[in-house]
């Protein structure tokens, strides 16, 4: 071989292994496969659930008496105990009655005497010993003296003060040898009767015609005619065991306001609720079979303000949806329109997405366990 030609083939192979030198720090250049990014999913479940239309509330009481006395004299004795069930006709206080014994007794005799001068006259009249207008006053006479009588037993028996209506006793406002009047502005004592109670909720107007309707097409349930069934949550947050119903027949609008006040009655047989306690009236607006509650971890707001969610579809492939939410029940959404039972909605490792990326999807650690519905 010449010389020449030695050169040549040593230049071709050097060329070469540059060549192959520059290949392989390209290779190793080239930037690793990146993986698949991680989320955590829930898998969507249809489930029923009782539709409920919530409103704020306070107890009053079913009947309020306000014990007043009626006539005057020395408080003698309280005769019952503050706070205490109380019965209709009961004596509550005795008033000193020595005054109206005296008045009773001249009464009885001054009808004695106008009773038997009309007797008298009576015979008289007859023979004309006597005139017909003298026989008629001595009559009228008896008649007046029977209507002081009565008026005297009426006072007498009104030293008793009695309980007009059945329930609870409050504090008493008066003490044995306080002076009481006929007509007084202070009541001596109030009565409330609690069992059964009401509640009244108050309620938009815009938002009545609604309930309205549903009571009409049968989505609330109802309790009679023109009333709905309702349940009660007490201000520690749990339930009461009573059922009520909420009557729709006598409503106003109050024009300061625009609201309206609704009126439930509700038994009260131990005496939970109490008057002016404020609860939550839930109404039972029906049951939906097959509802769609989904984590509120899972859906967000896009810049419009629109509610979107992120779903995993069957490539591993992350797809949105837009949704409608219809209430929050808890810490989940039920959700109206744009997912359905079998999606796999992501809840963990949103802001590593991207619609069609394919993710690594493992079960959601961020959303607790959901009970199943009965």
């Amino acid at each position: 071989m010449s010389r020449k030609s030695a050169n040549a083939a040593a230049l071709v192979s050097i060329i070469a292994a540059a060549l192959a030198l520059v290949g392989c720090q390209e290779e190793a250049a080239a930037p690793a496969e990146q993986p698949a990014p991680k989320v955590g999913f829930v898998t969507l479940q249809a489930e029923p659930f009782a539709l409920t239309t919530e409103l704020p509330g306070r107890a009053r009481a079913h009947r309020v008496a306000e014990v007043r006395p009626q006539v005057n004299g020395i408080i003698q004795k309280r005769l019952f105990t503050e706070g205490s069930e109380v019965k209709a006709g009961q004596q509550l206080y005795q008033i000193d009655s020595s005054v109206y014994e005296a008045t009773l007794k001249s009464a009885q005799a001054s009808l004695a005497s106008a009773k038997s001068l009309s007797e008298r006259y009576a015979s008289l009249v007859e023979e004309r010993a006597v005139s017909r207008q003298a026989y008629d006053e001595a009559r009228a006479a008896t008649l007046q003296a029977e209507a002081n009588l009565e008026q005297a037993r009426i006072n007498l028996r009104y030293t008793k003060v009695l309980a007009p209506i059945s329930g609870r006793i409050g504090r008493s406002a008066v003490t044995e040898g306080a002076l009481v009047s006929n007509g007084q502005a202070q009541e001596m004592a109030t009565i409330q009767q609690l069992d059964p109670i009401y509640i009244d909720v108050t309620q938009p107007a815009r938002d009545l015609l609604g309930l309205r309707r549903d009571l009409a097409e049968g989505r609330l349930q109802k309790a009679g005619e023109d009333a709905a069934k309702v349940k009660l949550t007490l201000e520690d947050g749990t339930q009461y065991a009573h059922e009520g119903k909420l009557e729709f027949s006598e409503v106003s609008v109050d024009p300061t306001t625009g609201s309206v006040t609704l009126r439930a009655v509700f038994p009260n047989p131990d005496r939970v609720l109490l008057p002016g306690m404020f609860v939550h009236a839930q109404l039972v607006a029906g049951l939906k079979s097959e509802a769609i509650l989904a984590p509120q971890q899972g859906v967000t707001r896009n810049p419009k303000g629109d509610a979107t969610a992120m779903v995993i579809n069957a490539e591993n492939k992350v797809e949105v949806r837009q949704v409608k939410t219809d209430r929050a029940v808890g810490n989940r959404w039920l959700i109206a329109d744009g997912l359905q039972a079998g999606d796999r909605l992501i809840t963990e490792g949103l802001q590593f997405i991207q619609p069609g990326v394919e993710v690594d999807a493992v079960p959601a650690s961020n959303v607790a366990a959901q009970p199943q519905a009965n």
